[in-house]
């Protein structure tokens, strides 16, 4: 009689940059439930609602119109200083929504992970789909005003580089989900980082031209205007104003800049996501 002798090897197959698109699309309806879900709970139990989409940053430009605008006289490029202002807080706040949640999707998505299987790339990717919706409630708004202002007679231009909008709202979202994936991983082990994040952001918030042109920048701080112009985030802010403003910076070289340094952060990300992701129960 012979003997056999039967070795069971279970391991993980995939690699390291496997997005899993495939099972990602398989978990289509989980998606979309992650997005309902953040939805709901984020404004389940206010008094206001969903009216809070329009809340923020309507009264975070009255602010900047009044601090920087009218007190500290910064340039905004000749536009209505809300209308500037507006439309810098809209493009930055879907950036950083995406960053900041992302960045502690392990951590606050540990009971989950730590019973069903489901492709883990789906939290993160909830996030930024769930922040679109956000998003587009403060395009309306933006828009509100632009309708506002051109109405009472301030013609702005709308550019061409409008055309643009769709690939830059792509730029931000994967900017934010790249960056944000890389410090989930290092969340995992040193928790601390999460608060050094929510301040990080704020601060680089005024690294990128949110409440001053490029223009201005370059033209009084020449000597420090390097760190804003290679802050991915500028481009993208600059060329937003352009398209439908027609006032700020626009060149294909810093489109192609951004494009390459969110596509490098975004491969670094999805690396260290998956590799995370397989022991990171044993340390949150």
């Amino acid at each position: 009689m012979s003997h056999e002798n039967h070795e069971w090897s279970i391991e993980a197959k995939s690699s390291l940059i496997d997005l899993k698109l495939g099972e990602v699309w398989a978990y289509r309806d989980l998606l979309l439930l992650l997005v309902r879900r953040d939805f709901v709970s984020f404004y389940k139990q206010t008094i206001l609602g969903p009216l809070w989409f329009f809340i923020q940053p309507l009264f975070t430009t009255i602010i900047f119109t009044f601090i920087f605008g009218n007190l500290a006289g910064i340039s905004t490029d000749g536009l209505p200083k809300p209308l500037f202002y507006m439309a810098g807080i809209t493009a930055w706040n879907y950036f950083a929504d995406c960053l900041t949640k992302t960045s502690t999707v392990f951590r606050d998505n540990a009971g989950i992970f730590g019973k069903v299987y489901f492709p883990r790339l789906i939290m993160p990717l909830s996030i930024v789909v769930s922040n679109l919706v956000r998003f587009g409630v403060q395009m309306l708004l933006l828009l509100l005003m632009m309708a506002y202002y051109y109405f009472t007679g301030y013609h702005f231009q709308v550019t061409t580089s409008i055309m643009l909008f769709p690939f830059i709202v792509i730029l931000m979202a994967l900017l934010g989900l790249g960056t944000g994936m890389i410090i989930s991983a290092m969340t995992t082990k040193y928790r601390d980082l999460a608060f050094l994040v929510t301040f990080g952001v704020q601060l680089l918030m005024y690294a990128t031209t949110v409440i001053y042109p490029l223009s201005t920048a370059l033209e009084k701080y020449p000597q420090y205007a390097w760190i804003i112009q290679y802050n991915p985030m500028t481009p993208i802010i600059e060329i937003f104003r352009y398209g439908f403003l027609g006032e700020g910076t626009f060149n294909w070289a810093s489109i192609a800049y951004t494009t390459t340094v969110t596509l490098m952060l975004l491969l670094a990300g999805i690396v260290i996501f998956n590799k995370v992701e397989r022991t990171f129960v044993d340390t949150v």
